[in-house]
């Protein structure tokens, strides 16, 4: 593992966790399947102006953690708050309570324009009923204009001004990473949850992509962060939660985090006992 200094505004983070209270917060999250315990007991605050990473080794639970988050999974036990606010298990109440995700694989409408994309993230930011919409009223077309101005703003914020009237499938890879996190964008969130946003890139996306994080968090919003790139992870994050089989391992700094032996063990085990060979002395 790499050495690396927390993000840039790391003392702002922590004024936010001294003063504030979490825009987030998860108190013994377990989510079972049959005799399968996937994820256990999990406790998780996060602040606005925050980015918290998690990390674990394949299998550790990481994005079925986010399924719980996001009400994709009902939990087993334990509940998710946001905002102060019990949250259900309902992807779209939870969304319009001010969660939104990217995902681990790119989930884009591959025949959607870039522009079309986004503005189905701000769907869930209009009020047009359904005899309205049907009719192309008045409220409607109004909304319409907005969301279309509002998701041409957001394709320049995330870098792919000029790529409106292109279709999502005919994006390089990591413009359609940057569209996933613009449609996200779109829904107005509190909290923005990233799984995995660089995987498949370039050093050069990378970096980019890290920029950008930054950027979203300056502008005041808590990012949750999933990612198995070490360097990118302790850069990036202002705290770090590393989840082995399911269970927080260890919580804290980028640096108290990638110095604890545990995590160094989860990732790469335990070296066996070296085997004295005949000749080895005793």
């Amino acid at each position: 593992m790499t050495s690396s200094s927390a993000s840039p505004d790391a003392p702002a983070a922590r004024r936010a966790r001294e003063q504030g209270t979490p825009i987030l917060s998860t108190r013994g999250v377990t989510m079972r399947f049959g005799g399968l315990t996937a994820v256990s007991g999990v406790d998780l605050d996060v602040y606005p102006g925050e980015i918290m990473g998690l990390i674990g080794p394949n299998g550790a639970g990481k994005t079925t953690f986010f399924n719980c988050l996001t009400g994709m999974y009902r939990p087993t036990s334990g509940e998710v708050r946001l905002d102060g606010v019990l949250l259900p298990p309902k992807p779209r109440q939870v969304v319009k309570a001010g969660m939104a995700r990217t995902f681990q694989n790119i989930r884009l409408f591959n025949n959607m324009t870039a522009l079309e994309n986004v503005m189905v993230g701000r769907i869930c930011r209009t009020s047009a009923g359904p005899i309205t919409s049907i009719l192309h009223g008045p409220k409607f077309r109004r909304e319409e204009r907005e969301s279309r101005a509002h998701a041409r703003e957001l394709l320049a914020y995330v870098g792919l001004a000029g790529s409106e009237e292109h279709l999502a499938r005919n994006l390089p890879y990591g413009h359609q990473r940057r569209l996933e996190i613009a449609r996200a964008l779109a829904t107005g969130p509190k909290l923005l949850l990233l799984d995995e946003p660089t995987a498949g890139m370039n050093p050069q996306e990378t970096r980019a992509a890290e920029q950008l994080i930054l950027r979203i968090r300056d502008s005041g919003l808590a990012v949750l962060v999933i990612e198995h790139d070490m360097r990118f992870i302790f850069t990036l994050c202002d705290r770090v939660l590393c989840l082995v089989r399911g269970e927080p391992l260890v919580e804290g700094t980028p640096a108290l985090v990638q110095g604890d032996p545990r995590v160094i063990e989860a990732y790469i085990g335990t070296p066996e006992p070296h085997a004295q060979g005949p000749g080895d002395e005793r």
